[in-house]
């Protein structure tokens, strides 16, 4: 491949390093360390992306110089030269959109947390419909999904709930990874609709939380310290409190240094449970290394539409009106029947846009200053 030249200097370590990581990819013992290889390609695929743009923007720029130049002999070259000129602006900023930094995170699988909030019952019936509403999501985008650990209610809602959602494989592009999509469903989402409990007919609003974290496929990703853990074992229980088992194979797990609790029943055998809270663990420890990262890095611009404040009202609701509204990106619709049913990508499309428009600014700002 030819070294970038002009305005895209900066292109050049990317080239370098997307060879070199075919080369990696290229030997099977690459591939007997399956972490190693599944890093190497979600790198892999980003830089794809940029290889493309470059490429598509030397071959714009080539053709728009070779009609220049040949233009004063050639009518048909003349008159074909504004269109050239325009793809080659086109693939241009195209590549300026590819060379922002994005999320390095975006084609990772996640680990997705609904919590039920205030409101009881109701919220907890709130929870499970989120629950679907991202199963649904997530089998329309071809995602498989593992429920991790589930807390039921009384009334067939959840207290708490949480779910694995994978893709299968790497993703080609990181845009089409799952946490570049769910990433932007933290926060808490407020329901308005007249509770199954309530018998005179009025309307309440109640809330459930979401807390969604990038899954660790490597787990020398997060060094955590066996002195570090408390773990307690105790008997599985389901609604109400009633127990579910007759061995002590429930496993909590308590991080120390941070007070993150951890706790799995779903399980039948006790290593199986201490293996998915590991799991849970992890992710939760990742995402806190990384919130503590970006907050010291001055630089850094997070943007508005993701933000690590977990109490932040993203999304209401409302039954009465079929009507979804997103308060971060000014969307709204009517057709909050679909989204529960699973049509989310709207919803996602309008965070993702804002993210990427915040982006954008930031890079550019950076540029002139």
């Amino acid at each position: 491949m030819p070294e970038a030249t002009g305005p895209f200097e900066a292109v050049e370590p990317l080239l370098s390093e997307h060879a070199d990581i075919e080369r990696q990819l290229a030997d099977p013992s690459v591939h007997a360390d399956a972490s190693r290889a599944r890093r190497l390609g979600r790198r892999y695929a980003e830089l794809n992306q940029v290889v493309r743009a470059y490429r598509s923007w030397r071959a714009a720029t080539d053709d728009a110089a070779a009609a220049a130049e040949l233009a004063a002999e050639d009518e048909e070259l003349a008159a074909e030269l504004p269109a050239l000129r325009e793809a080659e602006s086109a693939a241009a900023e195209r590549l300026r959109r590819v060379l922002v930094p994005r999320d390095p995170d975006d084609a990772r699988d996640v680990i997705l947390e609904v919590k039920a909030g205030e409101g009881g019952e109701e919220s907890a019936l709130f929870a499970g419909d989120l629950l679907r509403m991202y199963l649904r999501f997530a089998e329309r985008r071809g995602w498989k999904t593992e429920v991790l650990e589930a807390t039921p209610s009384d009334l067939g809602g959840y207290k708490d709930v949480q779910v694995a959602v994978k893709s299968k494989g790497v993703p080609a592009d990181p845009a089409d990874g799952v946490w570049a999509s769910l990433k932007y469903e933290g926060g808490v989402h407020r329901v308005q609709r007249v509770p199954v409990t309530e018998s005179q007919g009025r309307i309440h609003t109640s809330a459930a939380g979401v807390l969604v974290f990038p899954e660790v496929d490597d787990p020398g990703e997060v060094e955590i310290d066996p002195n570090d853990l408390r773990i307690d074992v105790f008997r599985s229980s389901g609604p109400g409190g009633q127990s579910v088992n007759t061995t002590d194979s429930a496993v909590r797990i308590t991080h120390l240094p941070t007070g993150i609790v951890v706790s799995m029943q779903n399980e039948k055998s006790q290593l199986q449970n201490r293996e998915q809270a590991m799991r849970v663990l992890r992710a939760r420890l990742l995402a806190a290394q990384q919130e503590e990262a970006a907050a010291a890095a001055a630089d850094i611009r997070r943007s508005q539409v993701r933000t690590v404040d977990r109490s932040e009202r993203i999304r209401t609701y409302n039954f009465p009106e079929n009507r979804i509204a997103d308060h971060r990106t000014g969307y709204k619709a009517y057709n909050l029947d679909h989204v529960l049913d699973g049509d989310l990508e709207p919803v996602v499309r309008s965070a993702i846009e804002a993210d990427e428009a915040a982006r954008l600014a930031a890079a550019g700002g950076a540029a002139d200053a």
